[in-house]
C-alpha cells in the first residue's frame, strides 16, 4: 500500500506536467491548423517555399547525420580500445557539446571560423583570403559542420556501448586466418553493428530536421529549411498562425518518422541478438 502511494505520488505530478506542457500545446496546434478544415494544409502544400524548405531540410537532415555517423563510429571504435579511466574522461569532454544551446554553438563557430575568427585570421597569415575562408561557416556546408558538433557526441553515446560489448575474438580469429583488416571490419563488425548505426543516424536526423537555433544564428532566413520557414511565419508582423500550425505538424510528423525508424532499428538489433 505504501509503495503504491509513493508510485501515485510520483505519477500524478508527471502526468500533470505531461498534460499541461505537451498534450495541451499539441492539442491547441491541431485545433488551430484544423480550424478551417484542411485549408491551412492545402495552402501550405501549394506554397513553393514549403517544398523548397522540405528539400533543404531533407538534404541537411540526411547529409549532416551521415557524416556524423561516420565520424562518431570511428571515435567510438577508438574509445572502445582505451582504458576505463581514459575512456570516461574523454566521454566527459565529448558529451560537453550536448549541454550547449544551438545559439551558443553557432556563436562559438563564428568566433572560430567567422570573418574575424581565430582560425580565419590564422589562415590569413598563411596567405589565404579571410573573406573567402570566413564565408564558409555561413553556407549550408558550414551549417552542416556546426550541426556535426553536437550530432557526433550523440552518435558516440549510442554506438559505444554496442562496440564495447562486441566479441573482439571474432576479429582476431578472422585476422589469424589471413583476412585483411578491411575485410574483417566490413564482413564481421559492420553487419553486427549496422542496426545501431542506423538507429544513431535516424536519431540525429530527427535532431537535425527540427533544430533551428544554430541555423538561425548562422544563416538567418537565407537558407530555406522548414524550421526557419516556421520561424518566419510566427515572427513577422501578421503571422499566419494556421499555416504555422500546419507546418509544425508536418515537421513533427517527419521527426516522428525518423524516431520510429530509430526504434525499428533498435528492435532489429534486439532480434539479431536473441537469434
Amino acid at each position: 500500500m505504501i509503495s503504491r502511494r509513493i508510485t501515485v505520488g510520483f505519477v500524478l505530478p508527471c502526468a500533470a506536467v505531461f498534460l499541461l506542457f505537451f498534450i495541451a500545446p499539441l492539442g491547441s496546434i491541431f485545433i488551430e491548423a484544423l480550424a478551417d478544415g484542411m485549408k491551412a494544409f492545402r495552402q501550405l502544400f501549394a506554397d513553393p517555399l514549403f517544398w523548397r524548405g522540405l528539400r533543404g531540410s531533407l538534404i541537411l537532415g540526411l547529409t549532416a547525420p551521415l557524416g556524423s555517423v561516420l565520424v562518431g563510429f570511428g571515435v567510438a571504435l577508438h574509445l572502445s580500445r582505451l582504458s576505463e579511466g581514459l575512456r570516461t574522461a574523454l566521454m566527459f569532454v565529448i558529451a560537453l557539446p550536448l549541454t550547449f544551446s544551438g545559439l551558443i554553438v553557432a556563436y562559438g563557430f563564428i568566433l572560430l571560423l567567422g570573418r574575424a575568427g581565430f582560425v580565419t585570421l590564422a589562415l590569413a597569415e598563411l596567405g589565404l583570403d579571410p573573406a573567402t575562408v570566413g564565408a564558409f561557416i555561413y553556407t549550408p556546408a558550414g551549417l552542416g559542420l556546426a550541426y556535426g558538433y553536437y550530432l557526433i557526441p550523440r552518435v558516440v553515446m549510442v554506438v559505444l556501448p554496442v562496440i564495447r560489448n562486441f566479441d573482439a575474438s571474432q576479429l582476431s580469429a578472422a585476422q589469424s586466418l589471413g583476412a585483411p583488416a578491411w575485410r574483417v571490419y566490413w564482413d564481421i563488425l559492420l553487419p553486427q553493428v549496422f542496426p545501431v548505426l542506423l538507429r544513431a543516424f535516424c536519431l540525429t536526423s530527427a535532431v537535425a530536421m527540427g533544430a533551428y537555433g544554430t541555423a538561425l544564428a548562422l544563416v538567418g532566413t537565407q537558407l530555406n529549411i522548414l524550421p526557419l520557414l516556421l520561424y518566419s511565419k510566427i515572427s513577422e508582423t501578421g503571422a499566419d498562425l494556421p499555416s504555422a500550425s500546419a507546418l509544425s505538424i508536418v515537421l513533427m510528423a517527419i521527426c516522428c518518422l525518423f524516431i520510429g525508424l530509430s526504434e525499428a532499428a533498435g528492435g532489429l538489433r534486439t532480434r539479431r541478438v536473441r537469434s
